[in-house]
Parts: C-alpha cells; structure tokens; sequence
C-alpha cells in the first residue's frame, strides 16, 4: 500500500527531474547561442580586422592560446575553428539570437549575417530547442544543403541522440531514401494518393544493429528475434510512417497455417506492409508465397480507407533478372531488398548506390 508520504516523495521526485531538464535544455540551448556568436565575432575579424593580415593561418591557434591565458576553457583552435563554421552553415539563427538577447536587455552586437541562408531550413528557433551543438557538429559533414536538410528533419521528427544521428549518416541514408531532389519536402505536400511508395522503401537496408555474426549458424527465427529485439532501431532503418503491427502473424487455409514474419502499418501510404525475413538468397517460390499473403490481406485485414497492402522480401542476396521476372505482372506492390548485418565501408557503400542509380536509369 502506497502511503502518502511515498505520494509526496513521488511528486518531489518528477518536480526535480522535470525542471533539471528544463535547467540542463537552458543551458544546453544558451552554450549553442554562445557558440554561434563566438563564430560570428570570428569572420567579423577576418572580414574587417586590421591587423588579421598579421595572424594569417595561424589566427586560431593565436586566438585560442589568448583565451586560455584569459582562463577560459573549452576554445582550442578545433573548436574555435567549429564556432566559425557553426556561423557560417546556420546564419538563420541571427534573427534568433538578436531577440533572445532583446529580450533580457543583453546588449550584444551582431549584424546581419555575412553569408546567406540555405534554400530550404528549418526555423532557428526549433533547431536551437532540439539540437545541442553535438548535433551541430555532426550535421556540418553533411555533402549539401539538401542533406543537411534531410537529417535535421530526421532528428526534430524522431528526436535522434547524437548517436543515432551519426549512424543514419554513416550508413549515408539521406542518398539511400532518394531525396536528392528534396523529395522530403514534396511528400509532406503531396495528396495520399499521388504518392509513389518506392520513395519509402530502401535497398540495401543495414542491420548491423542487430550485432548478428556473418555466421550460416544462424536462422531466420533468430533474425526475427534480433529485430525485435532491437525494434526501435529497425524502425528508424525502415524510414518514416512505419508503425509495428504484428510478427508471426498467422494465417490459415483449410488447417494449413502460415505465418507472415512481421507486420507493419504504414500511417502515410495508409496501408499494411509485411515483411518476408530471408536467410538466403531470393528465388522465385518468394514472390509467390508474398502475393499469397497479399491477397489475403487485401481481402480480409484492410478496412475502409485503406490502400492495397506492400510487401518487402528481406533476403541476404538476388539475381535482379529474376527479382524482375519474378515480380513482373503481380497485382501488388513488392519489393525485393538485401540487407547487410555488418556495415560495409563507405567505398562499398557508394558502389552499391551507384548500382541502384544504373538500375533506375535503365
């Protein structure tokens, strides 16, 4: 039995907790700001500086040795060199950081920004409130605006860790989903039925999450367990709407029972997806078995409103002559994708693109 004194303690307890993240996001959001205007104050002086000529390369290296004479901690010359390029990436966060220090009186001088925004950003304002300025970092390496762009959307929508951030970028997910063209943007203002579900699905999809040995030991019940496991993590591998429903959902024909490896609900398609788990590599029996359990889906899990349901064949190899010949003419959209339970390196990782790239352009 609870007593009210546990009660108390119990309110005391989420009060604590509530306003030491508020105090630890003030603080996290302020330590950004200051960041951002230390690099603003740094392209000020290279740009007007009288005596910069006489620094030359070596201005961080001076500029940080100067502050740490001053005793203050945290601008080595890396960071300082990360302050000037947080600046100049983010000049959208000027209007940001102007009324924030309105407000409180603080009289700060930064003038509009020396460079312009990109085409397409997010507001400041949400930025500042959701990234700490170790997410910052790691969006810096993005290839282009429009990737950047892309991962910033990911972090504000899926609320990634640093961690997380880091892997999506590694595994180079921004090129992997085709948004080149910033697809993103057009699918959030796109009519349901207009949209085309390839945007959503992905080949390869990378599983190293799962920490699976490259063993043949293994079998698909243990890969189904695994991703389960790690579901949080297969689900940002598998990409935006998806929402787990079901695994080994069965089915059944006269006593004959079947099951369909894991389950999903596409909240954007507006449609079921099943997932088909294979060790080896794709043959066509697959396909077959997929449209089996498409059709029964179709015809007795779909409600009013819901599109035809997707199936994605998970296999560890295919022969692309006979994905396509497999899969030509069948009712349903199916897809056939490989994953890799060990992250390949980057090299192998833009070779297979530029495989995919080659088979789209056929």
């Amino acid at each position: 039995m609870i007593t009210n004194l546990q009660l108390l303690a119990g309110k005391i307890r989420e009060t604590n907790t509530y306003f030491l993240n508020k105090a630890y996001k003030q603080v996290n959001t302020a330590y950004t700001i200051r960041n951002w205007i230390i690099g603003y104050y740094i392209v000020e002086y290279e740009q007007d500086g009288e005596d910069r000529a006489a620094y030359g390369q070596h201005l961080f290296e001076r500029l940080s040795q100067s502050l740490k004479v001053a005793g203050i901690k945290g601008m080595s010359a890396t960071n300082l060199r990360l302050f000037r390029q947080f600046y100049l990436l983010y000049p959208q966060i000027h209007q940001t950081v102007s009324v924030e220090f309105e407000n409180i009186g603080y009289q700060i001088f930064v003038d509009s920004p020396a460079c312009k925004p990109p085409e397409i950003s997010h507001p400041a304002g949400d930025l500042l409130d959701r990234l700490s300025f170790s997410h910052f970092i790691e969006l810096f390496k993005a290839s282009s605006d429009a990737s950047r762009f892309f991962y910033e959307s990911e972090i504000l929508r899926n609320s990634w860790s640093v961690r997380e951030l880091q892997r999506a970028m590694s595994s180079l997910l921004f090129e992997r989903t085709g948004l080149s063209e910033h697809r993103e943007i057009r699918c959030e203002q796109t009519n349901v039925d207009t949209l085309v579900p390839a945007q959503f699905f992905r080949d390869p999809y990378l599983l190293e999450f799962l920490q699976l040995e490259e063993k043949a030991q293994y079998t698909e019940c243990d890969l189904e367990a695994a991703i389960i496991d790690h579901l949080q993590s297969f689900l940002l591998e598998l990409g935006k709407g998806f929402c787990f429903e079901a695994r080994q959902k069965r089915i059944t024909f006269d006593n004959a029972h079947y099951r369909i490896d894991l389950v999903f609900y596409h909240r954007i398609l507006k449609c079921h997806v099943l997932v088909d788990l294979k060790l080896g590599d794709f043959s066509h029996a697959d396909a077959g078995q997929m449209n089996v359990y498409l059709n029964y889906y179709r015809e007795n899990e779909s409600v009013s409103g819901d599109n035809p349901p997707i199936g994605i064949i998970l296999c560890s190899g295919k022969n692309e002559a006979l994905v396509r010949y497999a899969t030509a003419g069948l009712a349903h959209k199916l897809f056939v994708s490989k994953y890799l339970i060990n992250l390949p390196s980057e090299v192998e990782l833009e070779r297979i693109l530029k495989e995919e790239r080659g088979k789209v352009q056929k």
